[in-house]
């Protein structure tokens, strides 16, 4: 993976373990939504074991009811970073909570940092971060050491 520079999302880096990354996550959607996003606006994507409210949409809606629910501009988007190739929001938290680490992990990692338009939150382990995308993509997230 290699920062080429030029302007992109606006993104921050918030640490935390894997097993405390979808709390942490959870609280950075709704900073979002404190400062103004729209619901509508904002996804966020898991790594690992998918969210809760994706989990429990899945089981209320069924798997076309809750695709459905990408274009509902009054919610916040939950998904799974795999199933949003393709597909983006203008705020995006990725919410990196692999206990694991994996050999799918960088491709994760690559498409979750690339759904975002205008503003990208990560959340998650910053060595799992350097280990997979490299230390100049660590640097560009603000990733010290």
């Amino acid at each position: 993976m290699a920062a080429r520079g030029g302007d992109g999302a606006d993104v921050h880096f918030i640490p935390a373990a894997a097993e405390d990354a979808e709390e942490v996550a959870d609280e950075a959607v709704s900073l979002l939504l404190d400062i103004g996003w729209f619901p509508g606006n904002v996804a966020l994507l898991t790594t690992g074991h998918r969210h809760s409210v994706q989990v429990s949409e899945t089981e209320r809606l069924g798997l076309r009811g809750y695709w459905r629910t990408y274009w509902d501009e009054e919610e916040v988007f939950y998904g799974h970073v795999l199933g949003c190739k393709g597909l983006e929001r203008p705020a995006v938290v990725l919410c990196l909570n692999e206990g694991t680490r994996e050999e799918r992990a960088r491709e994760k990692l690559y498409v979750g940092m690339s759904r975002a338009t205008d503003h990208l939150i990560v959340v998650g382990d910053p060595a799992m971060v350097r280990e997979y995308a490299g230390d100049v993509v660590a640097q560009r997230l603000g990733i010290t050491g």
